[in-house]
């Protein structure tokens, strides 16, 4: 069980996610640090979590990034639970993960400590509660790098002070379709938020989904970060709401059941092929063209190129497109 696979559809807003860096003072930044440092968190950590963090994040186990097998390293960043950057390089990396991959303590990245806490939906209260829950054990039970000026102490400048990057998930695929992207990531960078991809800083997006985050982490509270965070996101939600009046709805219902169509017969599949029509429909849930009996998001997520060979092993991306249809037709079949 994973934070998509819930069943739920979540409309337009599909995940939020809350990220804390954290460092312990008088021990250098991970670049800089020795095996021997490394041991020293990565155990300091551990103790303490694992001993008293289960009321925030339920069942949690430690995991050395070494021990997990690389397709499964890889469909972690499939899944969101860490970054493409928490895998390129697992040697003294460790995390402490919930079962349900909800909650996820990443040691040994940028900075010693990366709380992550990614729910489905638009609940932006409920994941930085869960994740304060976690900062609150940490700097209760460790000497937190913190500056009184500064705030918290991070490697990277621009995490300095609330060392807070919180972001909502969305899926526009009409604001996308009418060229409106552009408009809005430049509206937002004005105002201290950012639009990325689908997997973050430097990546593309993919069905039509977007990253909408805090950039200014400097000289205002977490707390703020999250309203204006909400306000934003709730605009955006509601242009690309607003913006349904204006497609033409026999074309979208078209494409929509097109979609539907393929996914349900075709016997081979690439994952752009299938991002593009799981895509379309949920485009069509949520304006109503298709019963709301469908997640695309769990479907989209399970048919990615790792997640298909953690399931089933190692295979060729032939190989992979065929078992991706095949398990799409499965799912689809009562529909």
């Amino acid at each position: 069980m994973s934070w998509f696979s819930n069943g739920l559809n979540e409309d337009i807003a599909v995940s939020t996610r809350i990220r804390l860096a954290r460092n312990i003072d008088g021990i250098p930044f991970p670049a800089k640090m020795t095996a021997e440092q490394f041991n020293e968190v990565k155990s300091k950590i551990k103790d303490i979590i694992l001993k008293n963090g289960s009321n925030a994040g339920g069942k949690l186990n430690y995991i050395e990034m070494k021990d997990i097998p690389e397709n499964e390293r890889l469909s972690m960043v499939e899944r969101h639970i860490v970054s493409p950057q928490f895998v390129s390089n697992c040697e003294n990396r460790a995390i402490i993960i919930s079962e349900d991959e909800t909650v996820s303590v990443m040691i040994g990245e940028e900075d010693h400590i990366r709380i992550q806490v990614i729910i489905s939906g638009f609940n932006l209260e409920k994941a930085y509660g869960i994740a304060e829950q976690i900062d609150k054990l940490l700097c209760d039970n460790l000497d937190i790098a913190f500056d009184g000026k500064l705030g918290f102490l991070t490697e990277c400048p621009t995490n300095l002070g609330t060392g807070l990057r919180a972001s909502v998930m969305l899926h526009l695929p009409v604001t996308e379709s009418m060229g409106n992207i552009g408009k809005i990531a430049e509206s937002a960078n004005k105002i201290g938020f950012t639009v990325r991809g689908t997997y973050g800083e430097g990546s593309k997006s993919r069905a039509s989904l977007y990253q909408i985050s805090n950039q200014i982490t400097l000289g205002v509270s977490e707390k703020n970060a999250i309203d204006n965070l909400k306000v934003i996101t709730s605009q955006i939600i509601e242009k690309e709401k607003q913006s349904y009046n204006s497609i033409d709805k026999r074309l979208f219902e078209d494409n929509c059941m097109r979609s539907l169509g393929i996914l349900k017969y075709a016997r081979i599949l690439s994952s752009e092929e299938m991002m593009k029509h799981l895509s379309n429909i949920k485009l069509g849930i949520s304006i109503g063209i298709i019963k709301d009996n469908i997640c695309p998001t769990k479907l989209l997520i399970e048919g990615m190129p790792y997640m298909l060979m953690k399931k089933f092993g190692d295979m060729t991306p032939d190989e992979r497109d065929i078992y991706r249809a095949n398990m799409i037709r499965k799912e689809l079949e009562n529909i």
